[in-house]
């Protein structure tokens, strides 16, 4: 992860500093073993010492960044974003460098402007923080830049939103290299919605359903035991005593999707992670999920997730 040696506050920085340590720093060997292994590397923005702020002291410089297999840029200097102050050209050469490498990179928030800096954004789609994509898109027409998603997963180069997005995605990433299965229990101890797509609108008023009885968490934890069998929103409606519009509002509020896709998303997880942790054939996995038959599941893989469920088995053996 490359930061800045001067790191200001008061600043949303320091948080989207500390989700990759947070989700990567710390071995988790009972998860998965090997782990991550974080090197946080330090380069001088250019714009002096920051005011009130801390000092990052790290052994490791931009020239760490050869060989990574993965880059993660947490954000750029306020002043690069809001005054034109151009990003460093060592940070950007050293991107260039890694990605060409072979390196996946990861913007979270404004880290974004340094990926389009470096060109690794040109012709593909990315976002970042709603308050900051209308100057991305004018800084750099060449990217195609999505403002209502919480991040964008384009294969070799990822981009989020800010704050809490940065965290969707880092836990998206753990997801991809280690399962979901794995993913899940880490989001669990972090005590945080196991899984947000990227497609959810970063406009939601709750990140996540109430807790209270009064709340939708009963009715979902509900339906999660029950996704083998057919779910309708009017069970839903029924079972959380509301009308189906009023269901269909609250929903929408507590997550950013409509039900049937909230349905769609939990039967997707619950088929990744019997595909990653048993071997049960296709046809079973589909039944056990909700989704009905084996082309079916094949179809919803294919299409939300780019590999069919053979392909996925495949990428997670022994798991």
């Amino acid at each position: 992860m490359v930061v800045p040696a001067g790191i200001g506050l008061p600043s949303w920085d320091l948080y989207e500093l500390s989700i990759p340590c947070t989700v990567f720093g710390k071995p988790q060997p009972d998860l998965a073993d090997p782990w991550y292994d974080l090197r946080l590397c330090t380069y001088d923005d250019g714009t002096g010492p920051a005011p009130a702020g801390l000092t990052l002291h790290t052994p490791h410089g931009l020239d760490d960044l050869a060989g990574a297999a993965t880059v993660i840029v947490p954000s750029v200097p306020d002043a690069c974003v809001e005054d034109g102050v151009p990003l460093p050209v060592p940070l950007v050469a050293a991107l260039r460098r890694a990605h060409q490498a072979g390196a996946r990179v990861v913007s979270l928030c404004t880290g974004a402007f340094a990926l389009a800096e470096a060109g690794l954004l040109d012709g593909r789609r990315a976002t970042a923080h709603w308050q900051h994509t209308a100057q991305l898109a004018a800084r750099y027409p060449e990217v195609t830049v999505d403002d209502a998603v919480l991040y964008v997963d384009e294969g070799d180069v990822l981009t989020s939103a800010g704050l809490t997005a940065g965290l969707d995605l880092c836990l998206h990433l753990v997801r991809r290299d280690l399962g979901a299965k794995v993913a899940n229990q880490l989001a669990r101890r972090m005590v945080v919605p196991a899984h947000r797509p990227g497609g959810q609108a970063q406009f939601i008023d709750l990140s996540v359903p109430a807790t209270d009885d009064e709340g939708l968490a009963p009715v979902l934890d509900w339906a999660r035991a029950r996704l083998d069998r057919p779910l309708t929103v009017d069970d839903l409606a029924r079972r959380a005593a509301l009308s189906p519009r009023t269901l269909y509002r609250r929903l929408q509020a507590a997550t950013g999707t409509t039900p049937l896709q909230w349905l769609l998303n939990q039967r997707l997880a619950r088929a990744q992670s019997l595909l990653e942790s048993t071997g049960l054939p296709i046809e079973k996995v589909a039944a056990l999920s909700g989704l009905g038959t084996a082309n079916n599941l094949r179809h919803h893989f294919l299409r939300h997730l780019g590999v069919s469920p053979g392909e996925y088995r495949r990428s997670f053996p022994g798991r």
